[in-house]
């Protein structure tokens, strides 16, 4: 009888020392299967590609002390979807220049779930639109802030960079492949006006016509006043198709973010609007006939009431509750 408070302080010590340490033993070697697995295709590939059963156990289940930046999106041609393509490019600069930083470690790994390959995923996070970029971090669930706002900061590598950096602690220099595009350009532009010197050597006088300094400048300003430098910087999508009713908007509804196609439309506009002014100056300055001075200032007062009509209506449209419309926009 005395054997038996033995045998049950044997028994108690089994049932509460025992298999604690053997789950915490299996437990860690899943995990290092798990991350030598991760590390093995991103030496591979920068970026993982990955079906349902490849994000349930490698991103959902745990254990996991590495977190895992994953793009879902859409990019075989049948989806028609621009902005995923635009944007996988700007996710592959980012992740090829964590990958091959001397920096690079396992605290951090960037994976791609495509719609076709993992339609169960999106079905299983309710997402219902592309692309989307979601930070799944080393302990818990995602957060609010750990899905990237793609229509605010757009999708430039250098701003995923930024965004990574608040929610992981990772900081990633980002390193782009040379561009020869822009000194390609700027070698064809000096070899014409190169040329044209050489074959006008004797009249120079084409670099002193007003006209077309006057609209090369005009170019310019139209350019800049457009956004495009915004674009540059921040990198947003060229329009945004809604995946219920497939209607496309070209217009960014927030006065905080735009669309490349906005940027080009608001171009046209001002185009139109000055055009219309350099009419009217024309058919008040012009020698013309009377008949043809009237004609031209006609076509400039429509320009200028449609085109500034049209861009009161887009700026109506981004900030809204404003008061004031010109004619029946």
């Amino acid at each position: 009888m005395a054997a038996l408070p033995v045998l049950a302080l044997l028994l108690l010590v089994l049932a509460w020392g025992g298999p604690p340490a053997a789950g915490q033993k299996r437990k860690e070697m899943v995990l290092s299967e798990k991350v030598n697995q991760l590390m093995e295709w991103a030496s591979k590939r920068s970026v993982i590609r990955m079906n349902g059963d490849k994000f349930r156990r490698l991103v959902k289940a745990p254990p996991r002390n590495y977190s895992v930046i994953v793009m879902f999106t859409a990019l075989q041609p049948h989806r028609q979807c621009v902005v995923c393509k635009q944007a996988d490019e700007e996710y592959q600069i980012l992740a090829n220049s964590w990958r091959y930083s001397s920096a690079f470690t396992n605290k951090i790994f960037f994976a791609m779930v495509d719609f076709d390959e993992g339609s169960d995923v999106f079905q299983m996070l309710n997402m219902n639109s592309a692309p989307t970029f979601i930070n799944f971090p080393a302990k818990g669930k995602p957060k609010r802030g750990d899905t990237y706002e793609l229509q605010v900061r757009g999708f430039a590598a250098e701003q995923l960079a930024r965004w990574v950096a608040d929610r992981t602690d990772v900081n990633i220099r980002v390193i782009r492949p040379p561009n020869y595009a822009g000194p390609l350009m700027l070698g064809l532009l000096l070899a014409v006006i190169g040329g044209l010197v050489y074959l006008r050597g004797s009249n120079l006088d084409f670099l002193y016509n007003k006209t077309g300094w006057a609209f090369a400048a005009l170019c310019f300003v139209l350019a800049m006043t457009s956004g495009q430098m915004w674009n540059h910087i921040r990198g947003p999508p060229y329009a945004h198709k809604n995946p219920h009713t497939g209607q496309v908007n070209y217009i960014h509804g927030s006065s905080q973010a735009q669309f490349v196609a906005e940027t080009h439309i608001v171009l046209l506009f001002n185009g139109g609007v000055t055009l219309g002014m350099v009419l009217l100056h024309e058919a008040a300055t012009s020698d013309m006939d009377v008949g043809k001075r009237k004609i031209m200032c006609i076509a400039g007062i429509g320009l200028v009431v449609l085109f500034f009509s049209w861009l009161l209506s887009v700026f109506r449209s981004k900030y809204h509750g404003y008061p004031y419309r010109y004619i029946f926009f």
